[in-house]
């Protein structure tokens, strides 16, 4: 697991850094660019990399992630694990929250045990198909009892969790914001629904507090935790971010120096290429996301379910040119992906090898082929009974404004290579896309997904049936036993056969066309000369922030 991260970032294209707008001053704030407004600061309710990157900076959890992504203590000390892989007893450190009270292990119990009883969308991660977390499943689904969920105090200091089975990459979930701990007696003393929602309902054990936030707005402060365990290797005063949706807006304000880290796309990143002093400045690494199309296959969209048929959705996902897309409307480092589960992000731990390195595998079944795409549409057509198809791809407005250019450049593809289907293009902000797709309530989407541990199954759980990110609604009994056997099953110990379970779920992804993978995302970013010490990660948490030094 501590190779994989390390490979993963491979992919990154380090063209240095040089002087444009930071300032040698130790007292200066770091001035940081979000793509979209940080929704929510509640572990519970937070769904987007933009706020988990916030949670991150205030919030230590057990572990924390180091510069190659491996995970190493924070809130936790140390661990031991039993014989059987299955007990975990972490040992916490002298630790503070913000307002002077101890971290204790009671903290994450009251948060584990909160997010399971009120079961938002990341609870999944522990249930069965990720974390397996002793009763999570009864817990979650069958509308158990959440006290008992396999987290017990044991003292202050002493955090038990017990799992159904054992989980090779258990640690590495614990830098995930869903597994960080709240204080019970603040969470108690504030109004209903109100935790997260601004400074003074929000309280931090990490490097950095709450200085200024209102839930979706274009701007929020974080200031030093003097309070911090490790306060003494933090050497930022603080962090500004401000959400810019707009590439060229981008640009302009790091050209100015308003901001210190911004990423850009499109023709911005070929601006900067061919600019002496931002080309010092550039920074190409690995986002982690892929995005993809979901289609709906229920008979509530896509004209009575027309996207049910395997043959429709292979014929669109064939006719996409996928490097098109990444060479003239992204432009930003961006990788073509043909696979359900992107590249280097996932490393076998024996072999080293990448689950994903293999990207023309299943080129018969997605790549830019209007000929194969023809045979597909001719199956489809005969199957329906029908010649003539109209759906509508929803995608975020909000979202950097490559994605609209996509969604544009997708439906030319279609339209162009499949005679009879119309595509419309509805654009809106990605809360409502989230629900539009949550609520079964579209025909195809455009969206992404970013890894949340490095592990396939991050991507093949998805797809299980009643996932609750199975968007598509899609159910296949072969792909959900296999994705049993490599979780709690007969594969749970045997890792080789596991990877080859994951190998054979990830071709029945493509038989089916569940998806039409598009690209892994890449981050073209601009970063003044004078900042160091940023760690990127294509994995959980893409930025971090810790060790950042100005000057």
């Amino acid at each position: 697991m501590k190779k994989l991260f390390s490979l993963a970032l491979v992919f990154v294209m380090l063209f240095s850094c040089a002087a444009v707008s930071a300032s040698a001053d130790s007292d200066a704030y770091l001035g940081v660019m979000l793509s979209t407004n940080v929704m929510s600061l509640d572990t519970n309710l937070a769904t987007d990399g933009e706020s988990f990157e916030v949670i991150a900076d205030c919030i230590d959890g057990l572990m924390q992630m180091d510069a190659d992504g491996a995970a190493v203590p924070a809130i936790a000390e140390s661990y031991d694990l039993s014989e059987d892989g299955t007990v975990y007893t972490f040992h916490l450190r002298d630790a503070q929250w913000a307002n002077g009270t101890p971290v204790t292990a009671h903290d994450f119990e009251f948060a584990w045990k909160r997010i399971a009883a009120e079961c938002e969308e990341y609870a999944y991660m522990f249930d069965s198909t990720v974390g397996c977390i002793k009763n999570a499943d009864a817990i979650l689904y069958e509308g158990g009892d959440p006290d008992t969920l396999g987290v017990k105090a044991l003292d202050d200091k002493t955090l038990e969790v017990t799992l159904e089975v054992p989980v090779s990459f258990f640690p590495s979930l614990m830098y995930f914001p869903i597994f960080y701990p709240i204080n019970e007696e603040f969470f108690n003393s504030l109004e209903a629904g109100t935790y997260g929602t601004s400074p003074e309902t929000f309280l931090s054990n990490g490097a950095f507090v709450l200085e200024s936030y209102t839930p979706g707005t274009a701007s929020l402060s974080l200031k030093k935790n003097e309070n911090y365990w490790d306060a003494d290797n933090v050497k930022l005063a603080g962090i500004k971010y401000q959400v810019i949706q707009n590439s060229g807006e981008a640009l302009d304000a790091f050209r100015k120096g308003e901001l210190d880290v911004v990423t850009v796309s499109g023709n911005q990143v070929a601006a900067a290429e061919k600019d002496a002093a931002l080309s010092k400045s550039l920074t190409v690494t690995g986002a982690g996301y892929m995005w993809y199309l979901s289609f709906s296959q229920t008979e509530n969209n896509a004209q009575g379910g027309m996207l049910a048929n395997k043959n429709l959705r292979l014929a669109i996902s064939n006719v996409i040119d996928r490097y098109n897309l990444t060479d003239n409307y992204v432009m930003d480092g961006s990788l073509p992906t043909f696979t359900a589960v992107p590249p280097q992000f996932a490393a076998n731990n024996e072999t080293g090898e990448d689950f994903s390195a293999d990207q023309d595998q299943f080129l018969d079944l997605c790549d830019y082929n209007p000929d194969a795409a023809q045979a597909f549409f001719e199956a489809a057509k005969k199957e329906l009974g029908k010649d003539e198809f109209t759906f509508t791809i929803i995608y975020g407005s909000n979202e950097g404004n490559e994605v609209a250019l996509v969604a544009q450049a997708i439906k030319e593809d279609i339209e162009a290579e499949l005679d009879g289907v119309t595509i419309n293009l509805q654009p809106m902000t990605k809360a409502e896309r989230l629900d539009k797709m949550q609520n079964d309530n579209y025909d195809i989407a455009l969206t992404r997904w970013g890894p949340d541990y490095a592990d396939p199954m991050t991507y093949l759980g998805m797809w299980v049936t009643n996932n609750d990110n199975n968007y598509g609604f899609w159910s296949n009994a072969e792909y959900d036993q296999l994705i049993k056997d490599c979780t709690t099953g007969q594969y749970i110990s045997d890792y080789a056969a596991r990877w080859e379970a994951m190998l054979k779920a990830e071709t029945i992804v493509m038989q089916e066309a569940v998806i039409a993978p598009l690209y892994t995302k890449a981050n073209a970013n601009l970063i003044s000369g004078s900042v160091s010490g940023i760690e990127f990660h294509p994995v959980a948490l893409n930025r971090v922030y810790k060790n950042v030094v100005i000057g």
